[in-house]
């Protein structure tokens, strides 16, 4: 399985950066890639935007030193967009469901929108 560019998206990465490792997880992204995330602070009129792998390496560094663990449940890649299901619990038990929509560029991800929900 490929894509038509010949850089196919690596979900198996994918996979090993979401359940365990930001540092994994950041290698899949462009240098010029950005976030946008919707969630109950960060309404879809205002989302909150990322700039750059700089900017995503400190938002994963904040979620990866919570107590928390992180499963990838679902990805599906079709040409260069890709999207996967990311569920998230933390050690008190409160739940955290994030979809993400990402535009893939040579192999990397170079736009991703985040909509995440939680118990509150």
């Amino acid at each position: 399985m490929g894509t038509a560019t010949g850089s196919a998206f690596d979900t198996e990465t994918l996979r090993r950066g979401v359940e365990g490792d930001g540092n994994t997880l950041l290698s899949l992204y462009a240098d010029d890639a950005e976030i946008r995330i919707v969630d109950h602070q960060s309404r879809p009129s205002s989302p909150k935007v990322l700039h750059g792998r700089g900017s995503i390496a400190e938002l994963l560094d904040d979620v990866y030193s919570r107590d928390m663990t992180h499963k990838l449940e679902q990805c599906v890649v079709q040409g260069d967009h890709a999207a996967f299901t990311e569920a998230c619990e933390y050690a008190d038990g409160t739940r955290v469901l994030a979809e993400s929509m990402i535009t893939l560029r040579d192999g990397k991800i170079a736009e991703q929108i985040i909509v995440q929900a939680w118990d509150e």
